[in-house]
């Protein structure tokens, strides 16, 4: 359910008045004016705890974003890594069979090429 805030307010102002247009004594509406004081008090600060309550959502929101894109992070991170090993390992077998262009992961050094 959707609280629209200036909806709330609006609804307590129209209350408010409602009431004091009904109030026919000076006294009456002074008390009708003090009650829709009070209401509207009590509007700002729910409109206040709604705006925080809001706020800590989509903190909230902002956390379990970052968390989903941390592991994909680390997924990815994993998977280069992965691929890493097994480039390092094809490279280091070449390099021992001597096939031309392999580069030896250990030394970094490339297997040259034969003169033709």
């Amino acid at each position: 359910m959707t609280i629209r805030i200036p909806s709330l307010l609006a609804v307590s102002t129209i209350a408010a008045l409602s009431l004091g247009a009904v109030a026919c004594t000076q006294a009456e509406q002074e008390k009708t004016e003090a009650n829709a004081e009070v209401a509207a008090d009590n509007a700002e600060i729910t409109a206040s705890e709604a705006a925080d309550k809001a706020g800590d959502l989509a903190a909230q929101a902002g956390e379990v974003l970052e968390a989903g894109t941390m592991k994909a992070a680390q997924a990815v991170e994993t998977g280069a890594g992965n691929v890493a090993d097994r480039l390092e390992a094809n490279q280091a077998e070449a390099a021992a069979e001597g096939r031309p262009g392999a580069v030896n992961p250990n030394t970094d050094q490339r297997v040259p090429a034969p003169d033709n």
